[in-house]
Order: structure tokens, then sequence, then C-alpha cells
């Protein structure tokens, strides 16, 4: 690592919702910020076709283009960007050091924005149409269905209270649990048209899989954690 290195007051893991939040307000405290980011800005929001439940844009917006305007909002007050996946932390010393493939980072204050991600289940169809049809979040994504068929993989404790919540709202919905299928296939072109269940395809416009989420904490092996995310 090089010793004349910036050293930041601040710098953000994740560059979603939360993180550019964090950065925003810490760069209009005067603070110096980077914000470190995997993929691309939004994490999970921005492979997200429609946006509806995000206030100030009364006909919706695309994931990746509300990303994209959080970022340049924040970097309006001086907040860096940079595309790095970080690979370990050293968060007792002072500074901080941020270690990642190409460059080491350091700062005099880290701020976990990792967020969960969900698990997929390496369906046929499922990483294709992903954001087609394909979700993991019934309250974020539901009222696109309602009054639409759709099929809920439920593998979660709350899977089933998460289906009831889509029927609520008007969706028609196909339920399936380990005890009642073992094999799927998400079928469609271009967007989800069915879900095969073992044997059986089932006409449906939507296929919720429900599995329980992953926090990013890998990095970070010295902080607590608490049913798999990090304790605070």
């Amino acid at each position: 690592m090089d010793q004349q290195a910036q050293i930041y007051d601040v710098i953000v893991i994740g560059g979603g919702p939360g993180g550019y939040t964090a950065a925003l307000y810490a760069a209009r405290a005067n603070l110096s910020v980077l914000v470190l980011e995997k993929l691309t800005p939004g994490g999970q929001m921005g492979t997200t076709d429609r946006i509806d439940n995000y206030p100030g844009f009364p006909e919706g917006i695309n994931g990746f283009e509300l990303a994209t305007l959080m970022k340049q909002q924040a970097e309006r007050f001086g907040v860096k960007t940079k595309t790095r996946e970080v690979l370990s932390a050293q968060l007792t010393g002072d500074p901080k050091v941020l270690h990642t493939k190409k460059e080491d980072y350091q700062a005099r204050a880290v701020v976990l924005a990792m967020g969960a991600s969900p698990r997929e289940l390496g369906l046929p169809g499922e990483r294709e149409l992903r954001g087609r049809g394909v979700s993991y979040c019934a309250t974020c994504d539901g009222m696109f269905y309602r009054g639409k068929k759709v099929a809920v993989i439920g593998l979660s404790a709350e899977a089933k209270e998460e289906a009831d919540f889509l029927s609520g709202i008007g969706c028609e919905v196909e339920f399936f649990d380990r005890k009642r299928a073992a094999r799927y296939e998400i079928r469609g072109d271009g967007k989800v048209t069915s879900l095969k269940a073992d044997d059986v395809e089932y006409p449906v416009e939507g296929v919720f899989v429900l599995r329980d989420t992953v926090a990013s904490s890998v990095l970070l092996p010295e902080l607590a954690l608490d049913g798999g995310h990090i304790a605070v």
C-alpha cells in the first residue's frame, strides 16, 4: 500500500440507496467521501426494471436510472465513486484499511452498506428472466402483478406470509414448497410465461423466489452476526 495514499474521512462500502444516502449526508458535512461498489451504482436496485414504491416518481422509474441519479447527486457534493470489490477489511486501526484486488484504501470511518443479496436457486431461466418476471421480494414487486397469476417458490420461514400478501393485493397465487415439487424451470422469451414444476407446466406472469437473503459479511469476519446479518 502506498503510504502517501489519501486518507478519506469516510469510505462507504456499497453503492445502493443506503450507501449513497450516507455518502450524501457525509459530503454535505464537508467530509471527504469515497463509495466503493463492486458492480454498478444501485446494488440490487440497479437490476430492477421498474420501481414504483420510491417517492417522487409518480410514473415509476427504472432502477438503474434512479441509481444513476443518486450517484450524480452525491457527486455534486464531492463524493467519489470507484468500481471496486472490497475483499477484506481492517477496521480496528486508525486509519481503517480496505483491501481490493487493485489497491488499498484508507479511511477514518467506514460505513457498511453492503445490503443483503437474494440467493438464486440456479433454476433454468432464472437469471435470464430476473427483473422480467422473476422477483425475490413480494412487497417490492407484488403490485406489478395485481390481477395476474404468479407462482411463489417458498423456501423461507416468511414465504407463506409473503404469498398471502400477494393474494391480499389481488394476485392469483400458485404456491410451491419443498413438499409440492422438487424440480423447477422458469420459462419465457424476454419475460416469464410459465413455471414448470416437476412435470407440470403452470402459465404465470411472475415467479417469486422467496428464500432467506444473505448478508455480505464474509469480508468482515471479526463482526458479530445475528441471524446471518451484521449485529448492530
